[in-house]
């Protein structure tokens, strides 16, 4: 059995919600009481995860792509319309790109991955983090990866848009630190997700190797930190980097 969160009364944004880590943290969400918007670009596979959770709680959920300012916008609107103000924001949406060498990347290859992975996630701070500062209360947590502490060889783009996605939380953790809207990130190990799909097995394979539980991450363990994140429990720490790489990094 899980352990109990009160998020009752919160709402909830959660983008690349339509499967993986980011359906896991919708779940544990409702679960903890808070009202969720999700938001991905695969519509049938969101819409598919709206009816399967909608039997947990207050659930809207918006076809968007993430690296659109307007599209954002319209969405961010739309969630407070339908669910009222918005005071969580979980930057989940990411994508794994190909597996190359640095120097065989493609520039749109390269672009889309920091696009999607980093710049999606300012974009959504810019649309959403203003009404938490005014109103004198929020939780941002952003979905990095060990991979932005380390660098994984054959996978540039997607190490540098994690270790930027980092300091993005740092930086904006100061700036919002005295009005209590906390910004922290998680940086999973390889999860077992449909990620995984668009690796080689011999990039899993690399990646299970480095974490000294070896085994991928399961997405409920993720949702069970970024819902404590989430939450007003967590009152004393922001601009931080939490660990959940079963070993693989420990600082």
């Amino acid at each position: 059995m899980a352990n109990k969160i009160d998020l009752k009364g919160h709402v909830a944004v959660v983008t690349g919600a339509a499967r993986g880590f980011g359906y896991a943290i919708a779940d544990r969400m409702l679960e903890s009481g808070a009202a969720v918007s999700l938001w991905d670009m695969d519509k049938a596979a969101l819409a598919k995860a709206a009816r399967t959770l909608g039997h947990k709680g207050k659930v809207d959920h918006i076809v968007l792509d993430v690296t659109d300012e307007t599209a954002v916008e319209d969405a961010a609107q739309q969630a407070a319309r339908h669910l009222g103000p918005v005071d969580i924001l979980v930057n989940n949406a990411g994508i794994a790109g190909p597996n190359r060498k640095t120097w065989e990347y493609t520039p749109g290859e390269f672009r889309r991955i920091i696009d999607v992975n980093l710049a999606s996630a300012y974009i959504c701070c810019a649309a959403l983090v203003p009404d938490m500062k005014t109103r004198g209360y929020g939780r941002v947590i952003n979905i990095s990866s060990v991979a932005g502490k380390e660098g994984n060889p054959n996978a540039a783009p997607y190490s540098i848009s994690k270790a930027a996605l980092i300091t993005l939380t740092k930086s904006l953790a100061k700036e919002l630190a005295d009005v209590n809207v906390l910004v922290n990130c998680v940086t999973p190990a390889a999860g077992n997700t449909e990620i995984l799909k668009q690796m080689t097995q011999e990039h899993v394979n690399y990646m299970i190797s480095r974490i000294p539980m070896g085994r991928l991450v399961e997405p409920k363990e993720v949702a069970a930190l970024v819902a404590w994140l989430a939450s007003a429990d967590c009152s004393f720490s922001t601009g931080a980097t939490f660990d959940i790489s079963g070993g693989r990094s420990t600082y």
